[in-house]
């Protein structure tokens, strides 16, 4: 059985060793790389996936991103993936001990008062779909880098927050791209 961990007690090194694994040493190049550039993980909600012997089995990373709209307005989201599973390990449960965990912590800071931010990811949606993540809203959306309109998915409490059309990338708040007065 998985034994689920923060993200940030694993050595770093060891995390990419698991991501070359999964989707090989040109991961980089990948547009979800692009959307998140610059963007650190975010430890809360980021997590890893042991074995019964203790060794590295999973990973899932969650970054903050935005969807800039045609008037400039960034909309936070959050962004879920990579979900990484050692090759000789996938199908064995630990993708979605992972996906159970990021989303719970998400799902377990939601209020009316503070609604989870949508989260967003590229994947496939019949299997992506068990989460509620979907292509339905996403249709008018733009990635930085090649995309299949179909994997592009947002799960949230309520679709209608979110805009018609946009440019996903790193989510860079307001004051963080403001020149500093004299």
């Amino acid at each position: 059985m998985a034994s689920i961990v923060p993200l940030s007690a694993i050595a770093p090194e060891l995390v990419e060793q698991l991501l070359d694994a999964a989707f090989g040493p040109e991961r980089h190049a990948r547009t979800a790389y692009r959307i998140r550039t610059g963007m650190d993980w975010l430890p809360a909600l980021s997590f890893a996936a042991l074995d019964d012997e203790d060794y590295l089995a999973g990973t899932i990373q969650l970054w903050p991103v935005a969807l800039t709209d045609p008037a400039g307005r960034a909309h936070p989201m959050i962004m879920v993936g990579p979900v990484a599973v050692v090759p000789a390990l996938q199908g064995a449960g630990y993708g979605k001990a992972l996906m159970a965990a990021a989303l719970g912590a998400i799902d377990a800071m939601d209020s009316p008062q503070s609604p989870a931010l949508p989260q967003v990811m590229i994947g496939d949606e019949p299997y992506y779909g068990r989460w509620g993540f979907s292509a339905a809203a996403t249709g008018g959306w733009r990635c930085p880098g090649p995309w299949d309109p179909a994997r592009l998915l947002v799960r949230t409490g309520n679709p209608a927050v979110l805009p018609g059309e946009g440019m996903l990338g790193p989510w860079l708040p307001a004051a963080a791209t403001q020149p500093l007065a004299d």
